[in-house]
């Protein structure tokens, strides 16, 4: 795509050229405009439909909404009780959310217990998704677009549905966004943006929370991918799950040159994880090991182009909606008749 939009580029160049100086575009210039233009869209268009033809039909969350119906967007988050990380990720994130949809009425709300019974002893107070939408509901609001901040599809994800189903019925319509991992498209956009931060003769491993659930498959997908994109120089390893840091520096000694790790969390915040996990005790045990360590302590969600990426899966789901599974098998045998 990046070669189409080279090519797009030059063919602007030549049309401002055409309009300033009155030289005339050429047949060929023409065809290739054409040529890109059509590529360009066609390459798009395959994008959505890969998104789309497994689990999503096309539908306008809004075309429903009649006279005194309003619409609100959710965003939800596990949460942190630091502020120093929460101002570069959480806010941040918010105030792009806000600007991106601004017809819409925003909210928030926390799906850590823990962190929400800390934050209240201070005084800071967060609603958790149930609270949230029967907020909306006695706000009067009729359609819900619901976009979490989690990384993998995993036990918040589950939970947050849980919460949904529980109540979708007060609404006429109500929606929620994938997690930042959740095609292949979105493990290419998060490796082209997170190999940016690579280091000369340098192993970097993205440390990620892990979870003893079959969804901790998702982090060895990326570490899959990291290589079979080219980047031999990255490696994924969990707090609590698999790849362990065992299995990311069995991949590092592999390379026997590498001296010097780089520790980057792939949490959305950088909290507690990172502070005392990835900064302490993963650290610690690397340096013992030999190995010269320093941690980029930086959250997913301080990094502009990772919003961009929720702040997408969010408007995707305001043109499509999620196919019962149900339905999709009843669809299915019935064509096979």
């Amino acid at each position: 795509m990046e070669c189409l939009f080279r090519e797009l580029n030059k063919l602007i160049t030549d049309v401002e050229t055409f309009f300033t100086f009155k030289i005339p575009l050429d047949m060929m210039n023409l065809k290739r405009l054409f040529i890109v233009c059509v590529t360009a869209a066609s390459g798009m268009l395959h994008q959505a439909y890969a998104q789309t033809e497994g689990n999503y039909v096309t539908s306008n969350l809004f075309e429903t909404m009649q006279a005194g119906d309003k619409a609100a967007l959710l965003l939800v988050h596990f949460g942190t009780t630091h502020d120093d990380t929460r101002a570069l990720t959480i806010d941040a994130i918010n105030q792009k959310a806000q600007e991106a949809f601004p017809d819409l009425e925003f909210r928030e709300a926390y799906t850590s217990r823990i962190v929400m019974n800390r934050l209240a002893k201070r005084g800071v107070y967060k609603k958790n998704p149930v609270e949230a939408l029967a907020q909306l509901k006695a706000d009067g609001f009729t359609h819900i677009l619901i976009q979490s901040t989690n990384i993998i599809d995993g036990i918040e994800m589950e939970s947050l549905r849980k919460d949904i189903d529980v109540m979708k019925d007060l609404f006429k319509e109500i929606r929620l966004g994938t997690p930042l991992l959740y095609t292949p498209e979105d493990y290419r956009q998060v490796i082209s943006i997170l190999s940016q931060k690579g280091k000369d003769k340098t192993m970097t491993v993205l440390v990620g929370h892990g979870t003893y659930t079959p969804a901790t498959a998702q982090y060895a997908m990326l570490d899959y991918m990291l290589e079979a994109e080219g980047h031999p120089d990255f490696v994924v390893a969990t707090v609590e799950g698999y790849p362990t840091l065992d299995d990311a520096v069995r991949k590092i000694k592999e390379q026997k040159k590498i001296k010097q790790i780089q520790l980057l969390p792939f949490m959305f915040v950088a909290g507690d994880h990172a502070k005392n996990d990835i900064a302490g005790d993963i650290k610690q045990e690397l340096e013992s090991a030999g190995y010269q360590v320093s941690v980029l302590m930086e959250g997913l969600g301080q990094n502009p182009e990772i919003q961009d990426i929720f702040i997408d899966h969010a408007r995707f789901m305001t043109q499509h909606r999620l196919i019962d599974i149900s339905d999709k098998k009843k669809a299915y045998a019935a064509d096979k008749e």
